[in-house]
């Protein structure tokens, strides 16, 4: 069973700095593209960032300045660095993931199930 599990979430004050993490685990042979998404309450789940098995990565404009995606393909592991946060970072975040469970399987989508992050003073 291929999982994601995210981890670092919180209930952290304005301005302060948030490391979350994404560890896949189970049956892979191949990890593509990973992402974080987040999906604050009333909103649609969006796209904050995402980070090639190259390290080639792409952000949503409003959060480059503040997010950075890295990855540590040895652990199959994703991290992101949130600086100064807001409290429009509330939301709950999810790590996504494409995989292939070996050389002629078809690439597959796979989800974490999130972590809260709330900031608030």
């Amino acid at each position: 069973q291929v999982q994601l599990v995210e981890s670092g979430g919180g209930v952290v004050q304005p301005g302060v700095s948030l490391r979350l993490s994404c560890a896949a685990s189970g049956r892979i042979f191949h990890l593509g593209t990973m992402g974080w998404y987040r999906e604050a309450p009333g909103k649609q789940r969006e796209l904050v960032a995402s980070i090639d098995r190259d390290g080639t990565t792409n952000y949503e404009d409003s959060v480059k300045a503040r997010f950075t995606i890295s990855r540590d393909n040895a652990k199959n592991t994703i991290f992101l660095q949130i600086i100064s946060l807001k409290p429009e970072d509330t939301a709950v975040y999810y790590c996504n993931a494409d995989y292939r469970r070996g050389i002629y399987s078809l690439p597959q989508i796979i989800w974490g199930h999130g972590t809260q992050v709330t900031v608030s003073s």
